[in-house]
């Protein structure tokens, strides 16, 4: 009996020390692991200035979802050096700037925060670009949410927003906008959004909704049109 027990324990041990290894590898890097700095609102920034480029990214560090904003980060910030490192002439530094903005939700069936990056990236093209990443956390049941579970299942929101977006970014614009169809119900143009207690926001970048020329756009939705749809 003691051998069984002694033998009970040490595999107890173990499978508890393998699963504390688990989770320490899995800790989210950290601001300093990110070269970034750490301001008194919880902000980490990452900033670099060379002749051939500078980069600016600010993100929060205290979002639920770390692990998805820290590699969202380091990609960005990874892909646009891998660039700007390359030899060759260029009529001005290339440049980043990413910046975070936060939103939060407390109403029914979930609270909801939000992160919302915007990215503007010049790395000699025709034209410097500017884009967005979304990142939404369900408060009440730990988990991301995505444009694929934002809606109840069965539900078809996509040619309700059709309209309301295309009317308001006329009226952002002051002139008449056309939307094709097949590109205003595509659920994947509106995987970029922020949940708000009355409205739903959504980002879009260049070229996504409109021709590149309109540039990157924001369109708030109220909610009342769609409630009963959200999940």
């Amino acid at each position: 009996m003691r051998v069984a027990t002694l033998g009970l324990a040490v595999v107890t041990t173990v499978a508890l020390g393998l699963s504390n290894a688990a989770v320490a590898s899995a800790a989210p890097p950290k601001c300093a692991d990110l070269s970034g700095v750490l301001d008194g609102a919880q902000m980490c920034r990452i900033a670099a200035t060379d002749p051939a480029y500078t980069l600016d990214v600010t993100y929060p560090v205290d979002y639920p979802d770390q692990q998805g904003v820290a590699d969202y980060v380091k990609q960005t910030r990874d892909g646009f050096l891998n660039v700007a490192k390359m030899p060759g002439p260029r009529d001005m530094p290339y440049e980043l700037d990413t910046a975070a903005t936060q939103y939060q939700s407390a109403v029914p069936p979930r609270g909801t925060q939000t992160v919302v990056f915007k990215t503007f990236q010049d790395v000699g093209g025709t034209h410097p670009q500017t884009f967005y990443k979304s990142f939404n956390w369900d408060q009440g049941l730990r988990k991301p949410i995505t444009i694929d579970n934002l809606f109840r299942e069965g539900t078809n929101p996509f040619p309700v927003l059709l309209p309301i977006v295309s009317a308001e970014l006329e009226r952002q614009s002051g002139q008449p906008v056309t939307i094709a169809p097949a590109v205003g119900v595509d659920p994947t143009r509106y995987q970029n959004f922020a949940i708000t207690d009355d409205s739903l926001i959504f980002f879009f970048g260049q070229g996504e909704m409109l021709p590149e020329s309109a540039g990157a756009l924001e369109v708030t939705v109220p909610r009342a049109p769609v409630d009963a749809m959200i999940a």
